[in-house]
Parts: structure tokens; C-alpha cells; sequence
């Protein structure tokens, strides 16, 4: 699975050969782009890009009962909010007809 990661430096480098810009520039907007998003879902608000997707934070709620998957043990959990994506029209579309080779086989 790791094979089909496509990692920052990558992002970096696809976008440095496309346009005419210095690759630190483009890592420096890249990470002012992603502390935007990050600082945006840590004040509760979402984050719309149009033909993408929306990321926002959704309340979980808590259970008494949850389980360690490290020790086993069992822990109280209080509710929370976790950073979810919603992906938009066009990108469901883009990725409707992909399927996991491994259940083809």
C-alpha cells in the first residue's frame, strides 16, 4: 500500500516541474496552506474548497466502556471532535471507478 502514497516532497516536486517558481516558495506556501487549514479545524471552523472537498470537525461521543488496543485495558472516553473530509461532487466522481485490486484477484 505504501507504493501508492504520494508524499509532500512529491507534491513539491510534481508542482516545481509544472510551474516556474523556486521549490522553497512552493514549500513555504504549501505549509502556510495546510497551518490555514489545520488553525481553521482547531477553531471549529470548516474548510471548503470547491471541486475538492470540505474538512471539518465533527463531535464524537464519549462511551464509559472503550478499549486500549495496546493493553487491553478498559478506559472511559469523554466526547470529542475529530477532523473529518468530505470529498466534493467532482472528486467522487474522479474516483468512483477505482477498485482494490486485491478483491478482483
Amino acid at each position: 500500500m505504501s507504493e501508492n502514497k504520494l508524499t509532500k516532497a512529491e507534491i513539491i516536486d510534481n508542482i516545481y516541474n509544472r510551474v516556474d517558481i523556486k521549490r522553497k516558495d512552493i514549500h513555504k506556501v504549501l505549509d502556510e496552506f495546510f497551518k490555514e487549514v489545520k488553525d481553521a479545524l482547531v477553531n471549529n471552523r470548516s474548510v471548503e474548497l470547491r471541486g475538492f472537498g470540505t474538512f471539518e470537525v465533527r463531535l464524537r461521543k464519549g462511551r464509559e466502556k472503550a478499549r486500549n488496543p495496546k493493553t487491553g485495558e478498559t478506559v472511559p472516553v469523554s466526547d470529542h471532535g475529530v477532523a473529518v473530509f468530505r470529498p466534493g461532487r467532482e472528486l467522487k466522481k474522479g474516483v468512483w471507478s477505482i477498485h482494490n485490486q486485491d478483491e478482483c484477484s
